[in-house]
């Protein structure tokens, strides 16, 4: 039986087989939708008419998430670089189409995407690509948003996963020397020795020209960076953000081992022959093509065994270089440049265990400057200076 209700308002009425069909018009197309139940339907008609008083137009109620989605991926692709599109497709195509692709826009509630995350996390997906699927979510929902295609992003009434950062491992001083140490007469140690002395990430490293550095003014600037993108391979690409691309200061010793680093490079491409490629890179195969990490990080942890040292990963030499920096009191402002961080916040938000000891230090050291003088030994001083002569009062 229908049951009636007021222009505009939508109708409802339950079908001979025992499911509700809910109808309600949109810019004078009728929209329809079956339900188990009468209050579901119910429920969806408030949720209609709320938001086609807010601007819900037809052609939107026609998207779904998995259309929508490869459109949103059609128009980001040029705007932003490829590794993250690589992830974000990755994301949408893996995890976010098989779940919710065939739901309408229109209908996508907020419980429908915690139930997404909390799906993914019971079946053992980490919770740092959970919350790249919130990231991803939340991105093109809102460019809906925008567009018009629906009147809230029904992300920001959801919780976002919390992810558990890896704990940072750094080497003490001691412990870096013994590293260089041990690494001394490898294929990677210069690459090794600059990522200690200069913080910079694996990426960067690997993306190193020749003719990035200045021999004379011993400073290298930092203008690409190597990167794996899948079915793609290796792709030269820009640092992650304008503070990436940034100029170096090298010590004497980082120049010394860059020498010698080029010599050895010079009898490589001599073996090579026809064979080598040249791509003027700092750190490249033995034939001159990009490198893969792989090959670098089987020597890393060999030298870091030989040393006997924490297995530790490669990118916590970048926080070596960093704390190493700051316990020697270098600026958190250069250690921020050095780095290629956006901003000296987030340098000291990162490196926020070296900051006790120094604050230690700096309490010290203000401690000695505020000690009071003892005024009898200062009259004791003046009275050596000035024999027994009275001091005249003034005027």
């Amino acid at each position: 039986m229908s049951k009636k209700r007021g222009q505009n308002e939508g109708t409802i009425y339950k079908r001979p087989d025992g499911l509700w069909i809910a109808q309600v018009s949109v810019q004078g197309h009728r929209i329809s939708k079956y339900f188990k139940t009468q209050h579901e339907g119910l429920d969806w008609l408030k949720s209609m008419r709320t938001q086609v008083q807010e601007g819900l137009t037809f052609n939107s109620t026609m998207f779904t998430i998995g259309q929508f989605m490869e459109q949103w991926l059609g128009s980001i692709r040029t705007s932003i670089r490829p590794k993250t599109f690589s992830q974000y497709n990755y994301i949408v195509m893996k995890h976010i189409v098989p779940m919710l692709g065939k739901i309408k826009l229109k209908d996508l509630r907020p419980e429908k995407i915690q139930a997404l995350y909390n799906a993914k996390l019971d079946n053992g997906v980490s919770q740092r690509t959970v919350q790249l699927i919130h990231v991803v979510l939340h991105r093109s929902l809102g460019q809906a948003l925008k567009q018009g295609l629906i009147v809230r992003n029904p992300t920001q009434a959801v919780t976002r996963p919390r992810v558990k950062h890896k704990e940072m491992m750094v080497l003490s001083g001691d412990q870096a020397r013994s590293f260089l140490s041990a690494a001394q007469g490898t294929r990677y140690e210069a690459l090794f020795y600059l990522a200690i002395h200069t913080g910079m990430r694996e990426g960067e490293l690997l993306g190193l020209k020749w003719s990035d550095l200045d021999w004379v003014s011993k400073r290298l600037q930092v203008k690409r960076q190597l990167q794996h993108i899948s079915g793609h391979g290796l792709v030269f690409s820009e640092p992650k953000t304008a503070a990436g691309r940034r100029m170096i200061v090298l010590s004497p010793n980082a120049i010394e081992k860059l020498r010698l680093h080029i010599e050895k490079q010079i009898l490589e491409r001599q073996l090579a022959g026809n064979t080598w490629v040249e791509n003027d890179l700092m750190f490249p195969t033995r034939l001159g093509s990009p490198m893969y990490s792989a090959n670098m990080y089987k020597i890393f942890k060999a030298v870091l065994k030989l040393a006997g040292l924490p297995n530790i990963r490669f990118h916590d030499l970048r926080h070596t270089a960093a704390t190493l920096m700051l316990q020697q009191g270098v600026h958190p402002k250069v250690v921020q440049e050095r780095l290629g961080h956006s901003d000296v916040s987030l340098t000291l938000n990162v490196y926020s265990h070296v900051l006790p000891s120094m604050q230690e230090e700096a309490a010290d050291k203000l401690d000695d400057l505020l000690t009071p003088i003892s005024v009898s030994k200062e009259i004791k001083k003046i009275e050596e200076l000035t024999g027994s002569y009275e001091l005249l009062p003034r005027g």
